[in-house]
């Protein structure tokens, strides 16, 4: 059984920094993509950035482009989100997500089929 679990969200001012971790289990995820999304209150939930486990070919929204990096730890089945220079509109839920629908980076979040608790981000102003 798949399992997604993260970690590491808060609270920080404008401008700070935050790293959310995903540890994955249950299975071999070198056939997976792995992505982060984010869900504020009121809007749909979008992929900010995704990876491609066995390849590392990564994905970003252009709205983190340049201030987000996703990485993985193959040793520990995790996958990072590195978020620098928050903005109070980064404030949302965030979910890992894995997806085993794909060959290729998917961002619609319909074409994942294993998702994580969540882990609130919250910036302010």
């Amino acid at each position: 059984q798949v399992q997604l679990v993260e970690s590491g969200g808060g609270s920080v001012q404008a401008g700070g920094s935050l790293r959310l971790s995903c540890a994955a289990s249950g299975r071999t995820f070198s056939s997976y993509v792995m992505g982060w999304f984010r869900q504020a209150p009121g809007k749909e939930r979008e992929c900010v950035a995704a990876i491609r486990w066995s390849s590392g070919t990564t994905y970003y929204a252009d709205s983190v482009k340049g201030r987000f990096t996703i990485s993985r730890d193959n040793a520990k089945n995790t996958v990072y989100l590195q978020m620098n220079n928050l903005k109070p509109e980064d404030t949302a839920v965030y979910y890992c997500a894995a997806t085993n629908r794909a060959i290729a980076i998917v961002t619609p979040p319909k074409l994942y089929n294993y998702w994580g608790q969540g882990t609130q981000v919250t910036v302010s102003s």
